[in-house]
């Protein structure tokens, strides 16, 4: 009897050349980086939280949603944010999402999140560099501006 099993490819494909990519020198760089790209019709009306995936010269890989919720949270798989950050062999990641209803308040879960991947990220040798909550009247909080990470 034969065994069949799928194939499991690993790819990443840049469409651009990384001296080309912004290079992130603060949370204000970062968090003008990500208003840009975020849906302004949903940053007021539900919960993502991405990821930016940066090189060892803090140059921008890549953007990624992981996941979209509600109006009070969203749900953060560790498993699919490390399987993208080890896919682009990512170095340094700056985490990100939004808070519709306007406060910069990092929440209890905001901070057990941040904890958690960053000590995921300890194991793999990824540098977590900020966690950024954005508003929709584009205010910010750092969580390492803060000295909170």
């Amino acid at each position: 009897m034969k065994t069949k099993v799928n194939e499991i490819a690993i790819k990443y494909q840049g469409n651009f050349k990384i001296s080309q990519a912004p290079k992130i020198t603060s949370s204000i760089c970062a968090t003008e980086l990500l208003f840009k790209t975020w849906n302004k019709d949903q940053i007021g009306l539900q919960e993502c939280f991405k990821i930016m995936l940066l090189n060892n010269a803090n140059k921008v890989k890549g953007i990624f949603q992981v996941s979209t919720g509600g109006i009070t949270g969203t749900l953060v798989d560790l498993r699919i944010v490390f399987a993208v950050i080890l896919k682009s062999l990512t170095t340094s990641i700056i985490l990100a999402h939004n808070h519709p209803s306007g406060t910069l308040k990092p929440s209890i879960a905001d901070k057990r999140i941040t904890e958690k991947i960053k000590n995921a990220a300890i194991l793999c040798d990824i540098k977590v560099l900020d966690h950024l909550i954005l508003t929709p009247e584009g205010d910010f909080f750092s969580f390492a501006d803060e000295g909170i990470l």
